[in-house]
């Protein structure tokens, strides 16, 4: 149980990078749409920005259509 916690807390603080060149984190609404494909595809990158923006663009045909929805809307 515990640990269950410790991973969903780790989910909703975990930030993801979008912007190509500066570091912006994305949105609570982007970060919530990219999340659950975060902890699928990327787990093992997770908590560094850079690693897990590169691993969603790699699984990009495999993410829900929210997630594509925020790389789209920042260009990517």
């Amino acid at each position: 149980m515990r640990s269950m916690l410790l991973i969903v807390s780790l989910l909703f603080t975990t930030t993801y990078c979008f912007a190509q060149g500066a570091q912006h984190m994305g949105t609570p609404q982007e970060q919530k749409a990219c999340s659950r494909d975060a902890s699928r595809f990327c787990r093992k990158q997770l908590g560094d920005d850079m690693a897990v923006q590169q691993c969603l663009q790699q699984h990009r045909a495999k993410l829900s259509r929210k997630c594509q929805k925020v790389f789209q809307s920042h260009g990517m």
